[in-house]
């Protein structure tokens, strides 16, 4: 077995569902491995700007959201000037039920390009992004159960050497991008569409902390808005919301036609 000296839990989680994930994975192949666990924060931009590099004596549980099928578009730039430095990795998305489509092969193919070594990957299921009935509560404990079987197979996996050959769902080259349409069937862009902000703003400053991006100021979105729904679903008073109509009625679609449960695949 490869000598190891520690796991580290690492995962860009606006809405922490993709954390949940990581962390139970992480935590069950430490204690597998009876190695300590470390968590390298990801998520807000100051900590994605001073990230170190990693080392060949560690285990990294890598997670990313799934946006419109694949990785955040946004991210896949940050995540090629990571220094893997032969560090092992198992690569987790997380996705709102619809699907993950090549998001999956896509964050195992930028690790293995950032110099780490993929050894096996997993997709899971957490509340869509956009809403708070798809998907809701998830993951749950079932899910986590799951996660935590997972992380003990990695480890299992390690133990006897890792040499089995591991192959995650996708196709490359990558579909692009999910695109949602409007009422006459035409592709509608959401890249342009940012939050706003009503009368019952205590401005407390959350949204501005939560924000992965930085892009809040003053309650306000002046940046790019990734639309992770931080700032919407952490708004301790509600305040933030999206009313554009597209936008509204492709999450009611999505909600309507992803209702049946999903469940996680692993890739041993």
């Amino acid at each position: 077995m490869q000598a190891f000296g520690e796991v580290i839990a690492t995962a860009f989680s606006p809405t922490g569902t993709t954390k949940k994930v990581v962390d139970t994975v992480a935590r069950a192949a430490a204690e597998g491995l009876s190695l300590p666990l470390w968590e390298v924060p990801y998520t807000l931009l100051p900590d994605r700007k001073r990230i170190l590099p990693f080392n060949e004596g560690q285990l990294v549980v890598f997670g990313v959201p799934v946006y419109a099928g694949r990785v955040p578009n946004l991210l896949r730039r940050e995540l090629q000037t990571l220094q893997g430095n032969g560090a092992t990795a198992v690569p987790v998305v997380v996705y709102g039920n619809r699907g993950y489509d090549d998001a999956l092969l896509e964050l195992w193919d930028l690790l293995q390009g950032a110099g780490f070594s993929p050894v096996s990957g997993a997709a899971f299921i957490g509340e869509h992004s956009f809403s708070r009935v798809l998907a809701a509560g998830r993951p749950d404990g079932q899910d986590l159960l799951l996660a935590g079987r997972f992380g003990r197979a990695v480890a299992q996996k390690l133990r006897e050497g890792g040499k089995r050959t591991t192959q995650v769902k996708g196709r490359f080259p990558y579909r692009p991008y999910y695109m949602p349409r409007d009422a006459g069937g035409q592709p509608v862009d959401f890249r342009r569409i940012k939050p706003k902000t009503g009368p019952g703003c205590t401005h407390c400053g959350l949204c501005q902390k939560v924000c992965p991006m930085g892009s809040i100021q003053d309650a306000q979105t002046v940046g790019i808005c990734i639309k992770c729904g931080a700032c919407i679903k952490r708004c301790p008073v509600g305040a933030r919301y999206i009313d554009d109509p597209d936008y509204l009625r492709h999450k009611v679609e999505l909600e309507q036609a992803c209702t049946c449960r999903k469940e996680p695949e692993l890739f041993l």
